[in-house]
């Protein structure tokens, strides 16, 4: 079980856990729990890491932004101990997950999952803070990312051979597009791995990607449910077990999207290379890439790719350390967004795209990049057209509403 800031965010909440948690050990189960940070904790912590250094140090901030998770974790487990019943809290480290040594944004690398284990076999609810791990070369504290809980989640769950790993949220499950954008947006039954994976790449919140890729790695079913009650939300499970097939599954979207764009670059073999390979060694994570070929001879070409507001600054000047060698100028637009459309059924339709260009044309939107996948179509455009775009290409596709995304037979629940 995973319970997200929303779901911890004052004592009244940590408290519902409790009981939530505390009902599944009374129902006959060995309980797991990762907990985030509460509330607006990580925002708080980052604000004081910039009220005292412009750039912090980075080993330094997994040090700080690690005690969010651990402070609720502790104060759920005493809410647990008021209920009758043993809990233990541990940190990431003494969880035994361990990763890389890229503070601020660690890989799992393994989970070494005695303790934990030998917790459940004295009885008790075991506590593990959320989104944190240690360093296997250096020994220090790491921090997994924004929504590195969820990755905590699943990687427990894979190491402890769980049923499932439920993610409580303030949502009730997946839905078809955001319902804050488009109110009649479907909640979905399930939806598989592959899908979901496409999803949280291209701007759904609800699950973080590295989470989806280590659960179909694993083979981890999730139920994304809501915190606030006992409804059945969305199950994420393997292509074989996921019965809704419709051509279209949701209309995802991102704000988070800056653009940079190398114009003058030679057209020659190698160049490329150097250039994603600086930006690979400052440890900024490229999108949608897209290069021209010029068709004079001797010309210069121009590459533009797409990478997350927080990494504009990290990408920049790691280009301009690259000098004129790579390109003559580089162009910056930040105030990008990203819209795309999921669907496994894509694969055997045609016309999709079309219809999908058809649709940004009729409302006057235009397309800066295109990139697409079997399962996926995505477009980058002007950010103040994001919202526009959802509700046009939801409409179109008629995914709004009960029944209109169809399936063989109703998903069945796995027994927990």
């Amino acid at each position: 079980m995973k319970f997200g800031g929303t779901s911890v965010a004052d004592a009244d909440r940590i408290k519902r856990a409790a009981r939530r948690i505390v009902e599944k050990r009374e129902a006959g189960y060995s309980v797991v729990v990762v907990l985030s940070a509460r509330g607006k904790t990580t925002d708080e912590l980052i604000s004081m890491a910039e009220e005292v250094s412009a750039a912090p140090d980075p080993r330094e901030m997994d040090m700080l932004l690690s005690t969010g998770e651990r402070i609720s974790c502790a104060l759920c487990a005493m809410a647990i101990h008021d209920l009758g019943h043993r809990a233990i809290s541990l940190t990431g480290s003494q969880a035994g997950i361990v990763t890389d040594a890229s503070h601020t944004k660690a890989r799992i690398i393994d989970v070494r999952a005695d303790r934990i284990l030998s917790a459940l076999k004295d009885d008790a609810i075991v506590l593990v803070a959320g989104f944190q791990g240690v360093s296997t070369t250096s020994s220090d504290v790491t921090t997994l990312g924004r929504g590195g809980s969820d990755t905590t989640a699943v990687a427990l769950a894979a190491a402890v051979g769980a049923e499932v790993c439920e993610i409580y949220t303030d949502v009730p499950g997946v839905f078809s597009a955001d319902p804050r954008i488009v109110s009649d947006a479907r909640k979905l039954t399930s939806v598989s791995f592959e899908e979901m994976l496409e999803m949280a790449a291209s701007g759904a919140g609800v699950l973080q990607l590295r989470s989806v890729e280590y659960a179909r790695n694993e083979n981890v079913r999730i139920h994304c449910r809501s915190s606030f009650d006992d409804c059945p939300g969305t199950f994420v499970v393997s292509e074989g077990e996921n019965m809704e097939k419709p051509i279209i599954t949701a209309v995802t979207h991102s704000t988070s999207e800056s653009m940079i764009t190398l114009i003058g670059v030679p057209h020659q073999p190698g160049i490329a290379a150097r250039i994603f390979e600086a930006l690979a060694q400052a440890n900024v994570n490229v999108d949608m890439i897209d290069q021209n070929v010029p068709t004079s001879a001797g010309g210069r070409a121009e590459i533009s790719f797409t990478v997350p507001h927080e990494d504009l600054r990290l990408a920049t000047d790691a280009l301009e350390a690259m000098g004129e060698s790579v390109c003559e100028r580089i162009a910056t637009q930040r105030e990008m967004g990203k819209v795309s459309i999921v669907g496994a059924g894509m694969r055997s339709h045609p016309g999709v795209a079309a219809k999908v260009f058809s649709v940004l044309a009729r409302e006057g939107i235009n397309i800066e990049m295109i990139s697409t996948s079997p399962i996926k179509i995505s477009c980058v455009i002007a950010r103040e057209h994001v919202e526009q775009a959802v509700r046009s290409l939801h409409s179109a596709f008629e995914l709004s509403g009960e029944g209109t995304i169809g399936q063989e037979e109703p998903f069945k629940a796995p027994t927990v």
